[in-house]
């Protein structure tokens, strides 16, 4: 959403804000012990939209990571060559100073994109943020402990970006960024910055708001952490500051908001329907380089020669169906469209071990494969569920006994999913024991999981203890 207005006028004062009070109905923030992860888009947006929050968590003793994307150099409008190089310099050392106010232990990352570009960066911005939040996972073959489950489980990291509904175009980019890295282990709220100098409080919806009271301490640091940005709320070469107190009164607050996105829905089935109406192969993966790649690495990162029993989830034309029937003594295939199944039915048409069920893993798993199944299979599919159904599925194959979920995703976005497919492996990789094995590269990510004790490939065959 783009927002005309002017920082410096007076924009809607804060005593309208407190009158009307918009967030005494919302939900709470619930602050929960995980890795939190703030994304500023400019040095000041940290603190001013989020320092409350890094500094009630670091008082919790979580793990704090703050990321800033530009260094704010053209928020002198006027400065140029030199002058903005000098500003870039200033404003990275204040964020050092405000954010060490707010979480002494907090690491923090200064990317250095040009301001006022990061919609011109936003592949970089999203590449660099997706390492930084996935930092810190196990490596492959490492032993993990498997977490207790449950419905109201929390995610492992909070990432907090600027609300990609405030107006500035920095700020918007920077939010759509961190919500294509939402998933069922990554949690992403927005807080708003700008808002509060151009919105109606009389006008505004609170239904996704997230409200967290602020303490003494939290409300002290943030403080301290705000006055760190001087070259701010300092007049500049137009004789006016960027912040004035008008707009810096909306921070001095007992409270923050943060704003949730909207739920995302799975994909809905009848999109895969018309897909394969439209064209027999219509992913290509019969015919495309990447496609058969894929399913020679992903069968070649399987740790057995052989398998009593496979699930295959989403199993489009069956073109890794064949292989599956290859090496295992049963498979049972699913996908949710009628063609699919037909024409994986027809690709395997001589394989009888190969049961092939129109069924949507969701509902279905119980009934289609109540047996034990050694592998999961699932390629190219878990992003198409929303992060709830996701978790649905993963305890109904938990639940089925599975040894081994073999998962494969493509790493860019997809249009008409809700999920990422790095957010789907570390969603499963929260609930695995082992990560066995692992491919990685720009385009596709390809992982074995052990759900329970499983032998290396040399140690299954005694060529080390």
């Amino acid at each position: 959403m783009s927002v005309a207005f002017d920082h410096r006028e007076a924009g809607t004062a804060e005593e309208h804000w407190a009158r009307a009070r918009p967030w005494r109905d919302a939900a709470r923030f619930d602050l929960d012990g995980g890795r939190l992860v703030v994304l500023a888009a400019h040095p000041d947006d940290e603190t001013l939209g989020a320092g409350g929050l890094i500094a009630a968590a670091a008082a919790r003793g979580a793990e704090i990571v703050v990321v800033v994307a530009t260094d704010g150099e053209a928020a002198d409008a006027d400065a140029t060559g030199a002058a903005r190089a000098h500003l870039a310099r200033i404003r990275r050392s204040e964020v050092v100073d405000a954010v060490a106010d707010l979480a002494p232990g907090a690491q923090l990352h200064l990317l250095g994109i040009p301001d006022g570009e990061v919609r011109e960066h936003a592949d970089l911005l999203h590449e660099r943020l997706r390492a930084i939040v996935a930092d810190g996972g196990d490596a492959p073959g490492a032993a993990r402990r498997a977490p207790a489950r449950n419905a109201a489980a929390a995610p492992a990291t909070t990432l907090v970006a600027p609300w990609w509904g405030d107006g500035h175009r920095d700020h918007r980019v920077a939010g759509e960024v961190a919500l294509r890295l939402a998933g069922a282990d990554v949690r992403v709220l927005g807080y708003p910055v700008w808002m509060w100098h151009w919105a109606d409080p009389d006008e505004v919806d609170p239904a996704s708001w997230r409200v967290l009271p602020l303490d003494a301490a939290a409300r002290a640091a943030k403080t301290r952490a705000r006055d760190r940005h001087r070259s701010q709320t300092q007049p500049d070469s137009s004789g006016a500051p960027t912040l004035h107190d008008g707009m810096l009164a909306h921070f001095d607050r007992d409270l923050e908001v943060f704003i949730a996105p909207p739920d995302a829905a799975s994909t809905p089935t009848d999109t895969f329907t018309r897909r394969y109406r439209s064209r027999p192969d219509p992913w290509g993966v019969r015919t495309r380089w990447y496609e058969r790649r894929k399913r020679a690495l992903l069968a070649a990162i399987l740790p057995r020669e052989r398998f009593t029993r496979a699930l295959e989830i989403g199993c489009g034309v069956g073109e890794f169906t064949a292989e599956l029937a290859t090496r295992c003594d049963a498979v049972v295939a699913i996908d949710v469209a009628a063609e699919a199944v037909a024409r994986t039915a027809e690709r395997v048409a001589t394989q009888p071990h190969v049961q092939v069920v129109r069924a949507d893993a969701r509902t279905d798993l119980p009934a289609v494969a109540p047996g034990h199944s050694e592998l999961v299979v699932l390629s190219e599919v878990g992003y198409y569920w929303s992060a709830a159904d996701l978790e649905i599925v993963l305890d109904a194959i938990e639940a089925a006994g599975a040894d081994l979920i073999a998962a494969c995703h493509w790493r860019h976005p997809v249009g008409d999913a809700p999920l990422s497919g790095d957010a789907v492996h570390a969603a499963i990789a929260r609930r695995a024991r082992t990560r066995l094995s692992r491919y990685l590269d720009e385009d596709v990510v390809i992982e074995v999981f052990a759900l329970r004790e499983t032998p290396s490939v040399a140690r299954a065959e005694g060529l080390t203890p």
